[in-house]
């Protein structure tokens, strides 16, 4: 294994690298956030997503999904403004509908949960005119493809792969041990100049420099959707942290809530019920100033 700074993460820590909330704060002080995923198989995705974000504490999500699903989507949530694609996948005409209707700029925008993408330098183009505009990335589910390694390297910006992704990003297994996966995400981020969160009993995040390990609290965290929630939460911290502790930040609330879930219901939670959750186990570490 190679030698790298370990974080050890547990409650102290994220007491320390939570930023605390300015009292005559205004919207928009606390983080805009931006979410592109959704297709007509799965609407649900940037819904989690999105709702996540907010939970974090971000003032603003702006959702950009497909128009097909804009009707539903509004029925879910009245909390969300939507910003309707004109194509059922990721287009050029999308991804250049997207950033002229983008009312403000975005601190942070998460891309992939649920996408389809008809053309991948659809996705490219929306990655590199977010990057060139200052917005800090994170990328899931479809946006993991090789493509886009040249856009994002050397920027910081978050990948979150589980290992067939992972394989498919990068060319390579991340590895079957543990050892084996701390050694292979390390060099990776190093070698790209972002930050990885291989997915999975073990959760291994770094940035090349830094590592951490935060193990999977419990067993019913394989059902659909709590990726799209993390994505959602380190997208919102995203707009106040750098990238290595937002990744950590939405890994230990995330794991947190789904704990406690665990406790209520055993092995028959849903993705939605973290949602109602996260508030509960993230407001005994709020700070004001």
């Amino acid at each position: 294994m190679e030698i790298s700074n370990f974080i050890n993460v547990d409650s102290k820590f994220i007491k320390n690298i939570i930023k605390p909330r300015n009292v005559q704060s205004r919207k928009g002080d606390n983080g805009i956030v931006l979410i592109v995923g959704g297709s007509r198989l799965y609407h649900g995705a940037p819904l989690l997503s999105s709702i996540a974000a907010l939970i974090s504490g971000t003032d603003l999500v702006y959702t950009a999904i497909p128009k097909v699903n804009l009707i539903s989507s509004r029925m879910f949530s009245p909390n969300l403004i939507f910003l309707p694609l004109p194509d059922d996948k990721l287009t050029m005409g999308s991804s250049r509908k997207l950033l002229s209707l983008m009312p403000k700029k975005v601190h942070s925008a998460a891309i992939g949960m649920g996408l389809g993408i008809s053309k991948i330098n659809s996705l490219c183009f929306l990655i590199k005119k977010l990057l060139e505009d200052k917005t800090c990335l994170i990328l899931d589910a479809s946006a993991l493809i090789p493509d886009v390694l040249h856009e994002i390297t050397n920027t910081k910006s978050i990948v979150t792969p589980h290992p067939g992704e992972f394989k498919r990003m990068f060319g390579q297994d991340a590895g079957q041990s543990k050892s084996e996966q701390i050694d292979t995400v390390i060099k990776k981020a190093r070698e790209y100049g972002i930050v990885i969160i291989l997915k999975g009993y073990w959760n291994i995040v770094s940035d090349g420099n830094l590592v951490s390990v935060i193990e999977r609290t419990t067993p019913s965290m394989t059902v659909g959707g709590t990726g799209d929630i993390l994505s959602g939460l380190v997208s919102g911290f995203l707009t106040k942290n750098n990238s290595f502790e937002s990744s950590i930040l939405g890994l230990f609330f995330n794991g947190l809530a789904a704990y406690n879930l665990y406790n209520k219901y055993g092995l028959h939670l849903m993705a939605s019920n973290l949602l109602e959750e996260l508030p509960l186990v993230m407001k005994d570490f709020d700070v004001l100033n």
